[in-house]
Formats: C-alpha cells, structure tokens, sequence
C-alpha cells in the first residue's frame, strides 16, 4: 500500500504506489524508473481531451496498451483506426507504426508495457509451507 503520503513504498523485493504519486500532469508517468522495474518497459501515459501523439514505432520491444480510463484511438500504419475504452486491450508488433488520440471528452490513462526477448512461460510457485495459490478474504494465506 503506498504510504500515508501517497508516494512509493519499497521493500526486500517489492515497490508499490500509484500513478497519482508518479506526477499530477498530462503525458507520461514513469512507472518502471520509480518502482525499480528491471525485466520491461511499462509506463502510463496521462491524454486530456483531444491530445495524442504522432506515429512512432519500435526497434525491438513489442507493446501491450491497456486503457484503463477514457476512449483512445489507436490509428496503425496501415491506416486503420480501432476506438477502445476502459479495460480494452491492444498488442502492438515492434515495427508496426501507431499513434494513440484521446477521442472522448474526459482524461484518458494508458497503461503501456513493452518488453523484447519472449515469454518465460507460467513459473509461478507455491512457498514452503503454502498448500494453494488462492485464498479467501477470511482465510490466513490458504493454509
């Protein structure tokens, strides 16, 4: 949980925060410089109303964009236009030129992760001494 303050807490292998206390203006918020992110790239980017950025593209890293407030139009090389809103969902080929628009009448926030190299497979783990991965509110960690 961030700190009374609302800023980034750091533990022994964990960081948490919010994007509130990564900045309060339009444009990017660095989320992978300020919870010490070292396997990928991830950012959100903060649009208001009516701003977007110009056609860009990747050398290496393909990008993962989770909108996660307002309405953004995805526009890609080939010229076509896909309008996604909250909770929607679009992965993008390193090469492939995009550009993103905030089309509706609010603030847009997009989450963006990149990353080069492949997927490393489902390698999650139970600890010693658990016997599941999922617990209830009213358990004590599935023991």
């Amino acid at each position: 949980m961030p700190d009374e303050n609302g800023g980034i807490t750091a533990g022994d292998g964990f960081a948490v925060g919010s994007l509130d206390a990564l900045g309060d203006a339009p444009g990017f918020r660095k989320v992978r410089r300020e919870l010490d992110v070292k396997e990928f790239g991830v950012n959100a980017l903060v649009l208001p109303p009516g701003i977007g950025g110009n056609f860009h593209y990747h050398e290496r890293q393909e990008e993962l964009y989770f909108i996660h407030k307002g309405e953004v139009e995805f526009e890609f090389g080939d010229g076509s236009k896909h309008v996604l809103g909250p909770g929607g969902l679009a992965r993008v080929d390193a090469p492939t030129h995009r550009r993103l628009m905030n089309v509706g009448s609010d603030e847009a926030v997009v989450f963006i992760v990149g990353a080069e190299g492949g997927y490393v497979g489902r390698d999650g783990q139970v600890p010693e001494g658990e016997s599941t991965r999922v617990r209830t509110a009213d358990s004590n960690g599935g023991n």
